[in-house]
């Protein structure tokens, strides 16, 4: 690694490298080597095909690293112009735009979503019963627009297979196994009976490939094109889309799935990213370490980059404090269910996971450090406090738990070396 000219970079290919000497915002350049040690030997053992890592403070790009290969199989490198599938990366850039929305006035948090989408005016929640015979009663409560951007509203998704309604969207092909549009994505979830009243838990769920559906109904636009009008070209996001189009980008690494033989070629799954059927607010674009790097500085920066302004500094700060009930953890809230953020001493936002205390969490950071990941195994977070940013990418579907994503989090915030922010 080492400090480049940002005008001397490959424009073309949008590559992100670094601006600014570690030392120079409060970081140990020999500390951070350590984070490259600690991912290779995932690639070295095994475990993962590739990675690619970024971490800004102060808004300068201080450190980016690679390791492992685009392809294992042609044992292509992967480069700073690497192109990943991000999947649930996509919610909080969903989430932007739905609050982008709202600063216009479309929505209230406290709207019923059936005033939006008919089909989800009166919804049923599970009581009993399999996924073949269930027993449903009435919702008290209606879906709001709060909840979708929390989590809180009773969707869930077909993969987890922990519960009845989990089978039901199996069936009716929301696991991506029956091609439909987005408008018709949603109107069969609405045919699905809630997990539980809305407002009442917090569950991981299909709430943002919904939200996703607000925002086209809300702005006379498509998903893809909302995104891409309001947030990608303003942003200089141009690596950042859904789909590949007909030509292939050699950019692109190719997905693994990590079994018990080894690291094996996931292209399955990645046609349904590669080719959509639908442009799906919860997961399903494509992106790159620039990219990415970009959106997680307009966060950072209160809602602006370069002078382009998407959200309000006071919207992106309400965005990203808890809002769960009582300013409770997802532990206390939520259903012992998959998540892209550890649960104890964690909570959520509009759109986004927020740390409210380190020492529950397990991990090192700021209260109010917020992020999201990925099920490929991609992640991101945003600590305002120390003014830092950390992205990660890789491209593996993992049967098995491994720490890498949490283990990031002590290797960034040890090579530190200044004072931590006043409390």
């Amino acid at each position: 690694m080492s400090w480049s000219d940002p005008e001397h970079d490959d424009e073309e290919n949008m590559m992100i490298t670094p601006t600014v000497e570690p030392t120079e915002v409060g970081l140990d350049p020999d500390r951070l080597t350590r984070l490259d040690r600690y991912l290779q030997r995932y690639v070295d053992d095994g475990l993962l095909p590739n990675w690619q890592i970024a971490v800004t403070r102060r808004g300068e790009v201080a450190y980016t690293a690679s390791g492992g290969y685009r392809d294992l199989e042609q044992r292509t490198p992967v480069g700073s112009d690497s192109l990943f599938r991000i999947y649930s990366m996509t919610k909080p850039v969903t989430s932007v735009a739905a609050m982008m929305l709202y600063e216009q006035g479309a929505f209230q948090l406290s709207d019923p979503i059936g005033d939006i989408l008919e089909s989800f005016a009166d919804m049923r929640v599970y009581a009993g019963g399999s996924d073949l015979a269930p027993s449903t009663v009435a919702a008290t409560e209606p879906i709001r627009m709060v909840h979708l951007l929390t989590h809180t509203a009773g969707l869930t998704y077909g993969f987890f297979r922990q519960h009845p309604v989990d089978a039901m969207y199996r069936d009716a092909g929301l696991d991506g196994s029956v091609p439909m549009d987005l408008a018709g994505l949603c109107d069969t979830i609405s045919e699905m009976p809630l997990l539980f009243q809305p407002g009442t838990e917090w569950a991981y769920s299909m709430a943002t490939d919904v939200l996703g559906r607000v925002v086209e109904v809300l702005s006379g636009r498509s998903l893809a094109e909302f995104l891409t009008a309001e947030i990608f070209e303003p942003l200089g996001m141009d690596d950042t889309r859904f789909g590949i189009g007909e030509t292939p980008d050699p950019r692109l690494v190719r997905l693994y799935g990590l079994t018990e033989s080894g690291l094996v070629p996931a292209d399955d799954a990645a046609r349904g990213v590669e080719h959509p059927p639908h442009r799906s607010g919860g997961g399903g674009l494509i992106s790159s370490a620039h990219d990415y790097h970009r959106f997680t500085q307009m966060l950072l920066r209160g809602g602006e980059l370069d002078g382009v302004r998407l959200l309000g500094s006071r919207t992106v700060d309400f965005m990203t404090r808890n809002h769960l009930p009582g300013g409770v953890d997802l532990a206390t809230y939520g259903r012992p269910l998959y998540s892209e953020s550890p649960m104890p001493g964690v909570g959520f936002g509009l759109g986004f996971s927020v740390d409210l205390d380190p020492a529950a969490t397990g991990r090192p950071g700021s209260p109010g450090t917020y992020g999201w990941g990925g099920m490929a195994g991609t992640r991101f977070w945003v600590d305002p406090a120390e003014e830092l940013t950390a992205l990660f990418f890789t491209q593996a579907f993992t049967s098995r738990p491994l720490p890498v994503r949490e283990g990031l989090r002590q290797l960034v915030y040890q090579a530190l070396t200044d004072r931590p922010p006043a409390r």
